[in-house]
């Protein structure tokens, strides 16, 4: 099962026929939201060819257990998350696996049976005057915050059942107690493994920008001392081609007594044009060297 919701410029209408589904995405001021409920293969094929999702992604959309994560693909996300609630007549947690692509202007849900938090979501983010906006990520943070807000009522149900073991064991024991502890022990193990998943990638992440960091800087200093480099090349070479021409100034300028240079009527030019000629000859063989 199916439900579209498309908002164009805060003006919002459900349905969409999938033949129109590509223009709509590809305009950007479309947002659309597809929620699949109970896929098929109609869903599954729809997700493969109209969306271009990743094979395994929606392999991975259409298990009924996965563990939480982040996956990034070349132009969206894929997170696995859960809902959770309470069940009072079994006295127990159950969980929901909630699958969400995320795009530059769409946000596709899957997952197994109804999710009362995207249909408040959707409600809220209809709703006049919504702050979500046509932001996806303010839908994101939306749904996954109210997701997450259930986890704290249930937080407060495993804090009674703990109460009540410890008063059934230290007060009036029950050999039935040790069976709740086992079974209580296995659902917090859930929500350990959640926030241990999310722990390891927040370190992971950590890891990886300090070594883009480092990376980084290195780059810099690399770059630094190559400009430096370039810059004493062409001092080196500026000061060579002086040097030569100071080199025939300074001979010119001995103050010997019989030099024949001095008096021919072209001399000075025939210094000047020496100099020059030197300079130019330096040049070209730098050029050739590739040094500059």
């Amino acid at each position: 099962m199916r439900s579209v919701v498309v908002s164009r410029n805060g003006s919002f209408h459900t349905g969409l026929d999938p033949a129109a589904l590509a223009a709509t995405l590809a305009d950007p001021a479309s947002v659309l939201w597809l929620d699949v409920q109970d896929p098929t293969e109609e869903d599954t094929a729809l997700l493969r060819d109209k969306f271009n999702f990743h094979p395994l992604a929606i392999e991975d959309a259409t298990r009924s257990h996965e563990r939480p994560k982040v996956d990034a693909y070349d132009s969206y996300y894929f997170v696995v998350f859960y809902a959770a609630h309470y069940n009072p007549e079994e006295n127990h947690i159950e969980t929901q696996v909630v699958n969400l692509f995320i795009g530059a202007n769409y946000l596709v849900t899957v997952h197994t049976g109804a999710i009362r938090h995207i249909d408040e979501t959707l409600a809220r983010w209809q709703a006049p005057d919504s702050p979500l906006g046509n932001k996806i990520s303010a839908l994101v943070h939306a749904l996954l915050d109210a997701l997450v807000d259930d986890y704290f009522p249930l937080m407060d149900q495993v804090a009674d059942r703990v109460e009540d073991l410890e008063d059934t064991i230290f007060v009036h024991f029950d050999e039935s107690a040790i069976q709740i502890m086992f079974g209580l022990k296995k659902d917090l193990l859930v929500y350990f493994q959640d926030v241990y998943d999310h722990i390891v990638r927040v370190t992971d992440s950590i890891d990886t920008y300090r070594d883009l960091l480092s990376s980084a800087l290195d780059s810099y200093l690399s770059l630094q001392s190559n400009n430096l480099n370039q810059v004493m090349k062409v001092l080196t070479m500026a000061s060579i081609i002086l040097m030569s021409g100071a080199l025939i100034a300074g001979v010119y300028g001995m103050n010997f007594k019989y030099m024949p240079e001095l008096s021919w009527p072209w001399g000075y030019s025939f210094a000047v044009g020496l100099i020059i000629a030197i300079g130019a000859l330096l040049i070209v063989y730098f050029r050739r060297k590739k040094w500059w």
